[in-house]
């Protein structure tokens, strides 16, 4: 009798507990951030609980469980409006290589050492650090990789050649565009319509730069912006509400 009791029980929690991870979403089955992990934990040790105590209602199991989905999607729900409980919650991504150098301080910090470099440098088939143009650890745990482009460095020094017979001209063209190349990642400029001080600074540019820009596109306010983000070619992306 309490065989079947507790395979009953199992057959319950397993249809609930993936009834609720799919209604939590689908990135709770793929890449999870510490929040999602620890509800993830947290409502498989209240399953394995519910099926061992058989002399206890399942009932008393399935109301802690609703209680951290209604947590769960209330959290994501205020993270999709508020940047800085995003970052608090679910962290920022961290440069650990840039232009082929080590970032040592960002590594210490994260306590990430060079094994577990190598090892995800590996699994993006790559060998030698100084070939990265880019490496991003993402808020997931996840290494991002962007491998130098070798093109580029032949069309630096085309350039250079040419650059003595033209150098006006081309400090001319240089100026008009924001200084990132050394960010081959689009660096997000409004995010819900905030704009994001910190990285006009990295650009060396201003709130009145990107106004400017953005009425060039047919958008006059800031807050109407959803998403706007520029690459390493000045080239502005812009999604309103």
């Amino acid at each position: 009798m309490e065989l079947t009791s507790i395979l009953l029980r199992t057959l319950v929690m397993y249809f609930f507990v993936f009834l609720v991870m799919r209604f939590m979403g689908k990135r709770e089955i793929g890449k999870l951030s510490v929040f999602d992990v620890v509800i993830s934990i947290m409502i498989a040790e209240i399953a394995v609980i519910a099926i061992e105590s058989t002399d206890k209602s399942i009932l008393l199991s399935i109301t802690p469980i609703l209680l951290l989905v209604i947590i769960q999607i209330g959290m994501s729900f205020l993270s999709l409006k508020n940047r800085k409980l995003r970052i608090l919650f679910d962290g920022k991504p961290s440069v650990l290589i840039s232009n082929g150098h080590l970032n040592r301080e960002e590594m210490k910090k994260q306590k990430y050492n060079l094994d577990d470099l190598m090892l995800q440098l590996r699994e993006n088939q790559v060998t030698a650090i100084g070939d990265v143009e880019l490496a991003v650890l993402e808020s997931t745990g996840k290494l991002s990789v962007i491998v130098k482009d070798n093109s580029t460095s032949s069309d630096q020094t085309t350039a250079q050649t040419t650059s003595n017979s033209s150098s006006e001209n081309n400090y001319s063209k240089t100026d008009s565009l924001p200084n990132i190349r050394y960010e081959l990642l689009p660096i997000a400029l409004i995010l819900d319509g905030q704009v994001q001080d910190d990285n006009l600074e990295k650009l060396g540019k201003t709130r009145f730069w990107l106004k400017s820009e953005l009425q060039n596109h047919n958008v006059d306010n800031f807050k109407t912006v959803f998403f706007c983000s520029i690459d390493h070619k000045g080239k502005l992306y812009i999604d309103k509400k």
